[in-house]
């Protein structure tokens, strides 16, 4: 009997104790993915390479090993301001600390350590693969006309592979996110500021019409193999973004002497109209590098790549729920 793609459940829950199962539960742990791909065994083999008077091939022993997953979210809030979404485990296994104000807002925010870390387990249409100890990276894609969307990579330690039935699921805290059009979303918005306390706003500067904005996390989470202490540490963050925009002649010039003198800058947008699904990102400081010409529907455009980097520290990008 032929296994569907489709039947498919992923669940993921933050761990107390790193590599320890933290047993995910259908009614509350369920996510909501799309574009999945499951690796479920990644392993560094041991050649025997033994001499015989016969040619032939001699055995792969398996070594280290781990496991790797990969999937799309859409970039929503809870529907209640001061909730943290569903996504929001996720991030924080990505080592960004997730900070609630009640009735009002929920800032994920990056940290140097004391990083959290998942159980996630992928059922495959009757086959259940456990990862433990997971962390990982993400990016965002806020494009003009499209569903905006988190994209996760993990990896974990290998927590077995087992015949196992579907779950029942719960994806109710999983809401319908608004598209990326001009009702539903601000400009990008350069020289902007952003409190970090109170109702979430962008402040000033001046804004461009654009395609959106994709952003890298630039986060390395490797499988660390030792004996008596296999981790998968988070090691690095380069965030980096890119953007196409629509500037006259005279911004154009300003940008490409911005680039030149290596001049830094805010960078803000906000998208949603709805209470409680609403999102803003904040990037204090940025670095405008690799200007390009770019072309939509006959029209000019001018692309630019993003080097986000922190201003006073863990405070490079901010994700707010409101």
């Amino acid at each position: 009997m032929s296994r569907l793609v489709n039947n498919t459940a992923i669940l993921a829950k933050l761990e107390t104790t790193y590599g320890q199962d933290a047993a995910p539960a259908g009614a509350q742990n369920a996510l909501l993915i799309s574009n999945q791909k499951v690796t479920p065994l990644v392993a560094q083999n041991a050649d025997r390479n033994v001499m015989r008077p016969y040619l032939g091939n001699s055995e792969s022993l398996v070594g280290t090993r781990y496991k790797q997953l990969e999937f799309d979210v859409e970039l929503v809030g809870s529907g209640t301001a001061g909730t943290a979404p569903a996504l929001g485990p996720l991030l924080r296994a990505c080592g960004f600390a997730e900070t609630i104000t009640a009735s009002v807002r929920v800032d994920y925010t990056p940290v140097s350590g004391g990083y959290e870390s998942l159980t996630v387990y992928y059922y495959d249409d009757g086959v259940l693969h456990k990862l433990l100890g997971a962390r990982g990276s993400f990016k965002v894609s806020a494009q003009v006309g499209e569903i905006p969307k988190l994209s996760f990579s993990f990896t974990g330690l290998d927590g077995g592979d087992t015949a196992a039935p579907l779950p029942t699921v719960t994806l109710d805290a999983w809401r319908i996110p608004q598209t990326i059009v001009d009702a539903n979303s601000g400009d990008l918005t350069f020289g902007c500021t952003h409190s970090i306390t109170g109702a979430p706003a962008l402040v000033g500067g001046t804004a461009f019409p654009s395609e959106g904005i994709n952003i890298d996390s630039g986060i390395s989470a490797p499988f660390n193999a030792l004996l008596g202490g296999e981790t998968v540490p988070i090691t690095e963050r380069k965030v980096t973004a890119d953007m196409k925009m629509d500037l006259t002649a005279v911004d154009e010039v300003a940008l490409l002497t911005a680039v030149k003198a290596t001049t830094l800058t805010s960078l803000g947008f906000a998208h949603g109209t709805v209470v409680g699904d609403r999102v803003l990102i904040f990037m204090p400081s940025v670095q405008r590098t690799d200007p390009s010409k770019e072309e939509k529907n006959g029209m000019r455009m001018i692309g630019v790549k993003l080097r986000v980097n922190p201003k006073l520290g863990n405070d490079e990008l901010r994700i707010v729920f409101f």
